[in-house]
């Protein structure tokens, strides 16, 4: 009985800490960002350490599939609840953000050697949201979320480890960070795990209406 209650323990311990996500914010987020109306979502700068042995060109072509994948995903996310009126900014369109990208002869393989301000004046938004993607399996085409205790013990749990960042277009400064771990009950795929870890952040999420009235009442 009580070999079952230390495993017990020990599983829930493991699952916290896989699960502990880091939220940053930074102090000055309300100045910076009271004229904000409109955000572009870039594709995921996205490293894939793979079992299997891939050419180099086709571990190039999957990795910018990842990112594209995250990209989508959170505008899904945020297209959902922006119909219900839960957000103060808007979200430019990514076929339009990827268009203007590649107008500009920025790919995904050079896009890190823009600045977030180089990048908000060609597309002409007030903030970028960007991130990285660090990842031992292709999400995109969705994983098993069979739950095994071994697993964790094994790592065959851990897939990776995502983070999210938003960037202020005038001064480029970083406004918001989230970072979470990705493991089997992340979810199944990119949508999933989007959708699972937003709703995770959604109090912490800086562009809430609910959040930002909060706050506002709370300086009066």
């Amino acid at each position: 009985m009580q070999r079952s209650i230390l495993t017990i323990f020990c599983f829930l311990a493991i699952n916290a800490a896989t699960a502990q996500k880091n939220i940053y914010e930074s102090a000055k987020f309300d100045d910076l960002s009271a004229e904000h109306e409109t955000l572009a979502i870039l594709p995921f700068l996205t490293h894939l350490d793979l079992k299997d042995e891939i050419a180099e060109d086709e571990l190039k072509t999957l990795k910018e599939k990842e990112g594209l994948a995250v990209q989508d995903a959170l505008e899904t996310y945020f297209s959902k609840r922006k119909k219900k009126k839960k957000f103060s900014v808007e979200f430019q369109n990514v076929d339009n953000t990827n268009a203007i990208l590649a107008q500009n002869n920025i790919s995904y393989e050079n896009i890190d050697v823009y600045t977030v301000k180089q990048l908000s004046e060609i597309l002409g938004v007030d903030g970028i949201i960007s991130g990285n993607l660090h990842l031992n399996i292709l999400l995109s085409k969705g994983v098993s979320t069979d739950f095994s205790f071994m697993d964790y013990f094994s790592g065959d749990a851990n897939y990776g480890r995502i983070g999210i960042k938003i960037s202020d277009a005038v001064t480029g400064k970083l406004l918001w960070k989230y970072e979470k771990e990705i493991n089997k009950k992340s979810g199944k795929n990119t949508v999933d795990l989007i959708d699972r870890m937003m709703r995770l952040a959604t109090r912490k999420f800086p562009y809430e209406r609910e959040r930002k009235r909060n706050r506002k009442k709370g300086k009066d």
